[in-house]
């Protein structure tokens, strides 16, 4: 047998260790110095310390991976260097308890390696006023990853933090993250840049791996500092002229000017013309990838003294209307003027005015010149500034034969101008809806008709299925032209854009009643896609029936499939099922008196009826305790939003047996005629008995509920107790009656001690019973500790 203190000490190591040997956190008795290590990898060796609060055991000893140290046997603290070079380290401290068990405390350790941080920009799209950027942080070699918080930050201000959740990875790995932002024109010039932190908080902070800034800005189509696209500028003959030409635009645009046809080959915002003698047309383009614009300048070069005025000396005239231009002079010492052209010229005629007159221009580049001779014999000539312009005959688009369009791939639409004239004077504008997204100017300087096309690329998102594209060709022909330039819009082009399904403007949850039919009318739920989606309801994996209306059981998760030829979706609604209250109770029920009140008949319904009791017409509240008196007819009443239900039932309060009269004593004489009478009040009915000593002369009758002891001339052997047992199925109660005979006293005593040791093994009986039926509600109870450890022979 084992001793008491050898048994203690085993009770103590069972509550220091569990089933699989590893010490709970609350009673292991091992302790770590330091509990845990966090350092960059490669450093310098750490030592770590581990003791035990066990002054007996059997050794302590470290695993480093798979291998053991040596283990060390009476000593309460042993250490263990621990390598840096190891991203998959493991470490161990273990005490031996015997020969089997032993404990242990795992060490954390945490090797790192902090990131560099490479930042990229991408430049994704311009839509409208704002550019669409793609910024990439790159977190290279970096361990553990888990730990690695990246913050972005616009100017000064962090927009967003990332980190990330793996979990297994300690070696060093390259992540990245991703932030996609809009740059409206009005932000002008944004900073951003992204911060990698190691945080091992509460532990210690890591300082973090900062990124270069990246500026970024709106990009736009060039446009001209002066509203004008075109500009008259004039010059006397011989003089060194500089013509400007300003325009703003992000990237910064390039210029290329172009007079009279020839390439300048400049670019500047300025051009030198030294001394100029004639009249010019000197077009300056700027232009960056979305886009040009044009300006047009009208150079008016008047010869030194030159005696000719014409009016006007600039004009536009439409492709086959009439035109006329009158040339004066104001000297007196003329011989004669008049115009010179390859139709509607004059003779020489005398002055003061000469008209130019074409009832029909059908003349692409007409150059007509007015002329005058003095009587010197010298002539001096002038010629006007005459734009000829066509618009065109049709404007369309067209997609290039591509059809339609699959969401997220990149498009090219065409517009096609055809027969225009002059093509440096067009300005094609593309809309997409009433959006403005694109204009477009051209360089040739080309006056005779020419059939000129504008590309836009869409990135295609499905709202752009159904819109339409339109383009507009326009001649800006400056001051001179017509009031409102010339224009012609194309058809409008709707695109069809075929995209993956959804559904859109689900609720999370819905509430319908009791047999409602499953419809889109409970639902607010819409299929989108294109092609048009199938819809496919399932409820618990199984096809939904549409028929069949909606009971109580179908509460629950309603998943919606939708699908077509780019792919499928599905969300999920909670349906709550809710109906009117009703009772599945029986109509009797059996109550112990005193027993605490509870819902013997409770409704269902959704919502959760109100329930109400009402005892012979009248409301009642429920008492906490039912009496001997709550026996009768109730009639339940339940009530929610959907409907009221009744339910009549019987309540019968069982209770245990109780006597009118207690314990007593009766005294009679020898020789006299006794009658002991037991009855008592209980629901069940009792079941009544006498135990006492029986006689010749006694005899138990029954009379209703009454159990009679009947004594014919009693005598001294009819002394004693007489106990009357009345017993149902709620309980027992026990009443005495105490007999004594007047009479011999000799003969009274040895009746009246053996009736006294039958009364006492009695009540020692039912002490026995009452404490065993008490042990099997309390339960036996046995101890074994938390851990146990096999195969030891005790």
């Amino acid at each position: 047998m084992l001793s008491v203190r050898m048994l203690s000490f085993f009770i103590l190591i069972f509550s220091l260790c569990d089933a699989d040997s590893i010490c709970p956190p609350e009673h292991n008795p091992l302790t770590l110095s330091p509990p845990e290590i966090i350092e960059e990898y490669g450093g310098n060796p750490v030592t770590v310390n581990c003791t035990t609060a066990l002054a007996e055991h059997k050794g302590m000893y470290f695993t480093v991976g798979n291998e053991t140290s040596r283990i060390i046997e009476k000593q309460m603290s042993i250490s263990q260097s621990v390598s840096l070079s190891d991203w998959n380290v493991t470490i161990k401290c273990k005490v031996k308890l015997n020969e089997f068990n032993e404990c242990s405390k795992d060490l954390q350790v945490i090797t790192f390696k902090n990131p560099e941080v490479v930042h990229s920009v991408q430049l994704v799209n311009v839509i409208g006023e704002e550019t669409q950027y793609r910024l990439q942080c790159d977190i290279i070699n970096v361990a553990p990853v888990q730990y690695v918080n990246v913050s972005w930050y616009k100017n000064s201000e962090k927009i967003q933090t990332e980190s990330f959740n793996d979990t297994t990875t300690k070696t060093p790995v390259n992540e990245s993250s991703i932030l996609r932002v809009n740059i409206s024109r009005e932000e002008n010039v944004v900073e951003f840049r992204c911060e990698a932190q190691l945080d091992f908080r509460p532990h210690r902070p890591k300082l973090p791996a900062i990124s270069k800034t990246h500026r970024v800005s709106a990009h736009y189509a060039p446009e001209l500092k002066t509203q004008n696209s075109a500009d008259d500028t004039y010059a006397l003959e011989g003089t060194d002229i500089i013509l400007s030409c300003e325009a703003v635009g992000n990237p910064l645009p390039v210029y290329n000017w172009i007079c009279d046809g020839k390439n300048m080959l400049e670019n500047t915002t300025s051009l030198s013309l030294p001394r100029v003698h004639g009249n010019k047309t000197c077009a300056c383009t700027a232009t960056n990838y979305l886009g040009n614009i044009t300006k047009t300048i009208h150079l008016h070069v008047e010869p030194r003294g030159c005696p000719l005025t014409l009016t006007p000396s600039e004009t536009v005239v439409k492709f086959g209307d009439p035109v006329s231009i009158n040339c004066s002079t104001s000297v007196t010492d003329v011989e004669g003027m008049g115009w010179e052209a390859p139709f509607g010229g004059t003779g020489f005629e005398r002055p003061p005015v000469v008209t130019w007159r074409v009832e029909k221009l059908e003349e692409w580049t007409p150059s007509p010149f007015c002329y005058v001779t003095l009587v010197d014999g010298s002539q001096r000539t002038v010629s006007p500034v005459i734009t000829v312009y066509k618009t065109p005959d049709s404007v369309s688009v067209s997609d290039m034969g591509h059809g339609s369009m699959v969401e997220g791939r990149e498009y090219d639409l065409k517009c096609d101008v055809i027969n225009v004239a002059p093509v440096q004077n067009l300005t094609v504008t593309w809309y997409r809806g009433n959006e403005t997204v694109k204009t477009d100017t051209f360089n040739d300087s080309t006056m005779t008709p020419v059939n000129a096309s504008s590309t836009l690329r869409i990135s295609t998102q499905r709202d752009y299925n159904g819109l339409t594209f339109r383009c507009e060709a326009e001649l800006h022909l400056g001051p001179k032209g017509p009031k409102f330039p010339p224009n012609v819009t194309s058809p409008p082009y709707t695109a069809v854009v075929l995209y993956k399904p959804f559904m859109e403007s689900c609720p999370d949850h819905v509430t319908v009643v009791e047999n409602a039919a499953f419809s889109k009318s409970i639902l607010s739920c819409q299929a989108d896609g294109n092609p048009p989606p199938t819809v496919q309801w399932f409820y618990e994996g199984k096809i939904l029936n549409s028929s069949k209306p909606l009971t109580r059981t179908d509460s629950g998760k309603y998943t919606a499939i939708v699908e077509n030829s780019r792919g499928r979706s599905n969300t999920s609604v909670h349906i709550t099922v809710e109906y009117s209250p009703s009772f599945t109770c029986k109509e009797h029920y059996e109550i112990t008196v005193n027993d605490k009140h509870q819902s013997i008949c409770e409704p269902v319904g959704l919502p959760t009826p109100t329930l109400t009791w009402f005892k012979d017409g009248k409301q009642m509240v429920s008492p906490q305790r039912w009496k001997k008196n709550d026996s009768g007819k109730y009639l339940l009443n339940a009530h929610n939003t959907h409907g009221t239900a009744e339910h009549t039932l019987y309540l019968e309060i069982l209770y245990s047996p109780e006597f009118k009269n207690g314990n007593e004593s009766k005294q009679v004489l020898q020789g006299e005629d006794v009658t002991l009478s037991c009855s008592a009040d209980s629901n069940p009915p009792s079941n009544i008995r006498w135990v006492y000593t029986p006689a010749v002369n006694s005899n138990v009758t029954t009379e209703g509920h009454q159990k009679i002891i009947t004594i014919t001339r009693a005598t001294s052997t009819n002394a004693g107790f007489y106990i009357c047992v009345a017993e149902n199925k709620v309980g027992r109660n026990t009443r005495f009656v105490t007999l004594m005979i007047k009479g011999n006293t000799s003969k009274v005593l040895f009746p009246a001690i053996w009736a006294f040791l039958t009364l006492l093994i009695i009540g020692l009986t039912l002490l026995v019973v009452y404490f065993h039926n008490r042990q099997k509600k309390r339960g036996q109870y046995n101890f074994v500790p938390e851990c146990q450890m096999s195969n030891i022979a005790i």
